[in-house]
């Protein structure tokens, strides 16, 4: 990478393929802009994950402190980088994040724009350019000990980790209002249905204490393999054996990670194992599918239930949120439990290719790593979203039609 050129508007960086004119104030380079150029399909870009850009971030202070107690790199160097991450940490500078998050190369579109970004502002710290990359380098120093592959498998797995907390407070809240509705229901008798035929006399509390019970465990599944993803490549650099780490950054870089992250973070125990194999992150997608099935059938259900009004079941009343129909005046339809269907089918989507890039996988490297947590990503946060306004928007306010349970419990016969 040599040095920059620029007028008031660009500068222009070069490297072994070339020259390339960039925006002045970028603080991503060229190696970012090639990867753009070259590797950019979709339009999820890197800055539109913050929770992956924090965890990048934490790895390149955790490496900067490691290889300064290593004696990798000196101080002055280590400390202006570890400076550097403070504002990623905070969430700013997104925008400069370009790289594509779904790329291919095993992810080095979005190392290398991490890597330039956290070099620019080291430099600024010190008192340089944008574009100089002295005295901090982006592979020399803010790379140093580390490659694409340790770097992203961990990083991707704090994202993970991140993201779980906001689902599991989600899941507790439908639990418990799912929990309300099956007491207030349990003395309402209705009319129980097998195969969609009449059965028998049944409490309409027994299916909201069924639904809270099915979420439940699928909450303590997923709680359970969100839990492995605390087991992390880092010092492995690029197939596992440690090579360009010392050994005092490879003792010292978990520990160190930990303590940013704060995080109770272990050393996988096979770090080739870990990154040849992604089947921690498949298991986390095979249960986030599990989830969003469970939401299928409840979602289904609650139309079902609150079919009508008079065509239809109608034990059921869900809330009106909002108009229903365009053409028929006044048509108020189960608009939230569609919605989380819906979701529902898009995280099935996502379990889809979690599960092609684990079976894609060869030789001493998943290169497709990153596109199968990134998916889990997607999908964790989908449902966090959705399974909220479920709560908040639909369980919370639904109402027994008393009524026309007791009709139906008056026609049920058993079998």
């Amino acid at each position: 990478m040599g040095a920059p050129s620029s007028n008031a508007s660009t500068r222009t960086e070069d490297d072994a393929f070339g020259a390339l004119t960039l925006p002045a104030d970028a603080l991503y380079g060229i190696h970012t802009a090639r990867a753009v150029q070259n590797l950019r399909f979709s339009s999820r870009t890197l800055g539109t994950c913050p929770p992956y850009v924090r965890g990048l971030a934490m790895v390149k202070r955790a490496a900067a402190r490691a290889n300064r107690e290593a004696g990798g790199l000196d101080a002055p160097c280590a400390d202006a980088i570890d400076a550097a991450t403070a504002s990623l940490l905070a969430g700013d500078y997104l925008a400069h994040f370009p790289a594509d998050l779904l790329g291919g190369g095993g992810s080095i579109g979005v190392h290398m724009n991490v890597n330039e970004v956290v070099a620019n502002l080291a430099n600024e710290h010190l008192g340089r350019q944008r574009g100089e990359y002295v005295p901090v380098h982006p592979v020399q120093h803010v790379s140093a000990s580390q490659s694409t592959a340790d770097v992203c498998h961990t990083a991707l797995r704090l994202a993970m980790l991140d993201q779980w907390a906001a689902l599991q407070q989600t899941l507790d809240g439908v639990v418990m209002a799912l929990h309300d509705k099956a007491k207030a229901f349990a003395p309402i008798t209705t009319l129980a249905r097998t195969c969609l035929q009449d059965a028998m006399p049944a409490s309409l509390g027994l299916l909201f204490g069924g639904y809270a019970a099915l979420l439940e465990r699928r909450t303590a599944a997923l709680a359970h393999a969100i839990d492995a993803l605390h087991a992390v490549a880092l010092g492995g650099t690029v197939i596992g054996t440690g090579d360009g780490a010392s050994p005092r950054y490879r003792e010292r870089i978990i520990p160190i990670l930990g303590e940013i992250a704060a995080r109770p973070l272990r050393p996988r125990t096979d770090p080739a194992d870990a990154l040849q194999n992604s089947d921690d992150v498949a298991a986390v997608s095979a249960q986030l599918a599990l989830l969003a099935q469970a939401l299928i059938k409840i979602a289904q259900d609650l139309r079902l239930l609150s079919s009508g009004p008079a065509g239809g079941f109608g034990e059921l009343t869900v809330p009106a949120v909002q108009a229903g129909s365009s053409f028929f005046a006044g048509k108020v339809n189960p608009v939230i439990p569609e919605t989380l269907l819906q979701c529902a089918f898009q995280v099935l989507g996502c379990d889809r290719a979690v599960q092609a890039a684990c079976e894609h996988a060869e030789l001493y490297l998943n290169v497709f790593d990153g596109l199968a947590a990134v998916n889990v990503l997607d999908a964790i946060d989908m449902l966090t979203r959705a399974i909220d306004r479920f709560t908040t928007h639909c369980v919370r306010d639904i109402r027994a039609n008393e009524e026309r349970c007791r009709a139906l419990a008056g026609l049920g016969r058993p079998r």
